[in-house]
């Protein structure tokens, strides 16, 4: 007869493991991955939560696996050996988190915590053993230990699949957090709980059971109390688990969603809004950067300044959609012409900067802004299907042979604007004398604005003479400035300075108001006069230009037949749709207009019939070599027979001499204009010139002219330069 039993197991009970390793496992899982959390507070707390709450149920699950052995009498328990049980679940889960701090692979972690979630778990089937008060019989000398090997392949397969479930990116991007934890819970409970159930049906118990040991001891239904008091904290710590992990993704979510709106505004604040390029405050933070890296060598960095030609007409004749798309190509040319290492930004309108590194001499900066100019030669290509053309003008500085560094872009500004002063489509490398004018720009430019309200500009009148009565028919406006300090200022310094710095469009309204102002003003004095005002290119694009105009001839009550417009060749020429929709304006208003400096640009004939003109002016140049040029004595008479076949009457101005005026006349030229009638004057000693006064002084008309001819700015010659508004 045998001397042993092997007892039979309580599967209700098995289950209970089941669910309980699967509870634990779950609670694990959630503790492990919040130590991974930054929160230095959360991996404390979970840390210690993990130890207790895992310790206790993965003791809670020993212990109902122990419970589950039915045998002939009843068991009991040693108290002070369930507490080293408790300790063997502690000391597992200890070892699970000193492992997920390692620096290690994904794969050698994982491999790591399954092994140690296996060996903990036949750890504690060992020493669960001996907290029984009657112990299982040794198996064989071969295999000493109380568990099956097969066991153990079951369980370490069940915790390897787990803990890939859980942590795996793959099974990640498929499944939420919560179903991962399940299913992991799932294949370590099942695993752990058949090879519990293995070995513990292969335990062989003496058939006659031993004295009971001394001391007190546990009942199984005392220690179903305390397990099912386990269970619930497990249930309550999963849950509690669940909403920290959750309030903890959330506040992931929510951080990652602050950071991501904080790149967004810093890349706003650092990137141009058009071209995603950098702005000139990341510009000037890389200029920073770069200057610290490469100190003082010769040419140690190159700065371009970058200045299109001819972009505005573009903007307003094809709309600022067209505009948006030639500013976005012309930034990716630049960063086509530029290394890595280097850097280009949009600036603001049509302006960029390219930062060069180490170019080590000018020659290679001019080089790449030979590129760049070529670059930006070619065609664009408009959304609409139009190509047009344009170029830029580049100012170059070298650090540190240009300059410090706090001046290297404004030096560069002031070396692109001389580059455009050359005629723009080329490159100026920086000289000391440009930071003068520079300065001197910046310091006419504040006085020009005090001009403006302190009622320093003035406007000037240039007799037009008919050819055949030489009576006046009307004058041409032309502005000038009296500093109170610097005196007069030639209006070709300070109209390029009013179009740079935006003060053009108020100043051509200035004068638009002052001549009508002054045509009222002679109307009350009996004086009928015609006055031309020059147009600038910047208020053709202007869209309450003739709203502006309208609203002055009401407001002074003068006949708009009075006025009388001109527009340069070129700017007619430069801008074909602009000019035709503002002549087409300009004429309902009832005003007339004329096409000023005719012969230096290239004409449409069939375009120019089509414009709403009156009158041609004959540019001073050809005026002034009638006498000697058989050239432009043909030009003229070319000229004059082709305005008069379209209905035009013709100006010539610059008329100096008596043999210009003769030769002019025989060519049947309407009207003259020039020094030798009258310089221009301003509008009180006109009215008097005209009236033929002699303005209280003893002199007779000839005499009182002469007087006339000397209000003129000091100085003043006929080849004076003369603007839009001069």
């Amino acid at each position: 007869m045998d001397s042993f039993i092997t007892p039979s197991l309580h599967w209700p009970l098995i289950a209970g493991l089941a669910l309980t390793y699967s509870l634990t496992f779950a609670l694990m899982g959630y503790a492990m991955r919040r130590l991974r959390s930054h929160d230095a507070l959360a991996v404390i707390v979970w840390r210690v939560a993990g130890l207790w709450l895992v310790g206790a149920g993965m003791w809670s699950a020993q212990t109902l696996g122990l419970m589950s052995l039915q045998l002939p009498w009843a068991q009991t328990f040693a108290p002070w050996r369930l507490g080293v049980l408790a300790m063997a679940g502690m000391l597992t889960m200890a070892a699970l988190q000193a492992v997920a701090r390692l620096r290690i692979s994904d794969l050698a972690r994982w491999a790591i915590e399954a092994v140690l979630c296996t060996v903990g778990l036949f750890l504690l089937y060992e020493v669960g053993l001996l907290t029984l008060a009657v112990p299982p019989i040794d198996r064989a000398p071969g295999w000493p230990l109380h568990f099956e090997p097969d066991a153990l392949l079951l369980a370490l397969a069940g915790n390897t699949l787990s803990i890939w479930l859980l942590f795996s990116h793959r099974v990640a991007k498929r499944l939420t957090l919560v179903r991962r934890i399940t299913a992991s819970a799932s294949a370590s409970g099942i695993a752990c709980a058949g090879a519990m159930a293995l070995c513990l049906s292969e335990l062989r118990f003496p058939l006659q059971p031993p004295p009971h040991p001394a001391g007190p001891l546990v009942s199984v239904s005392a220690l179903g109390v305390a397990v099912g008091s386990i269970v619930v904290f497990l249930v309550v710590g999963l849950v509690a688990a669940w909403l920290d992990t959750h309030a903890y993704r959330r506040n992931m979510a929510l951080t990652a969603s602050l950071n991501e709106a904080n790149l967004r505004l810093r890349d706003q604040a650092l990137s141009d809004a058009l071209t995603r390029m950098p702005n000139r405050l990341l510009f000037e933070e890389r200029m920073a950067e770069a200057l610290d890296q490469v100190g003082t060598t010769p040419c140690a960095l190159a700065v371009l300044f970058i200045d299109l030609d001819g972009f505005k007409p573009i903007n307003d004749s094809f709309g600022h959609v067209a505009g948006d798309a030639v500013l976005r190509e012309v930034g990716q040319r630049l960063l086509a012409q530029s290394r890595q290492q280097d850097t280009v930004a949009r600036v603001g309108g049509d302006e960029f900067l390219l930062m060069v590194l180490q170019p080590g001499t000018e020659q290679v900066a001019a080089t790449v802004a030979q590129r760049v100019l070529q670059s930006l030669n070619a065609p664009f290509s408009l959304p609409n299907g139009v190509h047009v053309n344009l170029s830029a003008s580049i100012g170059i500085v070298m650090y540190p042979e240009h300059g410090p560094a706090q001046k290297l872009i404004a030096n560069a500004d002031a070396a692109m604007y001389a580059a455009k002063r050359a005629g723009g489509s080329t490159y100026a490398f920086f000289e000391p004398r440009m930071e003068l004018d520079a300065r001197e720009q910046l310091e006419l430019q504040h006085d020009l604005r005090a001009a403006l309200e302190r009622r320093e500009l003035e406007l000037y009148y240039q007799p037009k003479i008919d050819g055949r009565s030489g009576q006046v028919t009307g004058v041409e406006s032309l502005i000038r400035w009296h500093h109170p300090v610097k005196g007069f200022i030639s209006p070709g310094l300070f109209i390029p300075v009013a179009e740079r710095f935006g003060m053009i469009g108020a100043i051509g309204n200035w004068v638009i108001e002052e001549a009508c102002r002054q045509l009222a003003d002679w109307l009350r004095q009996g004086l009928r006069m015609r006055i031309a005002v020059n147009l600038s290119v910047h208020q053709l694009r202007q869209e309450d230009l003739v709203p502006r105009i309208r609203s002055a001839v009401q407001r002074h009550g003068i006949d708009p037949q009075l006025l009388t417009f001109e527009i340069t060749e070129s700017v007619a020429m430069e801008d074909t749709a602009v000019t035709t929709r503002a002549f087409d304006q300009l004429a309902a208003a009832g005003v007339s207009l004329s096409i000023d400096d005719f012969g230096t640009g290239y004409s449409s004939l069939a375009y120019l019939r089509k414009l709403p003109a009156k009158q041609l002016k004959i540019d001073r140049s050809f005026v002034q070599d009638l006498g000697t040029s058989p050239d432009a004595l043909a030009v003229v008479d070319a000229v004059i027979k082709l305005a008069h076949a379209l209905g035009l009457s013709v100006v010539a101005e610059g008329v100096e001499t008596a043999r210009q005026r003769d030769l002019l006349l025989g060519l049947h030229c309407d009207e003259l204009q020039g020094y030798l009638f009258a310089r221009p004057m301003s509008a009180r000693l006109l009215t008097h010139w005209a009236m033929g006064e002699n303005d209280g002084h003893e002199h007779n008309q000839g005499d009182f002219r002469s007087s006339l001819f000397m209000d003129t700015l000091p100085g003043e010659e006929p080849e004076s330069v003369r603007g839009a508004l001069m």
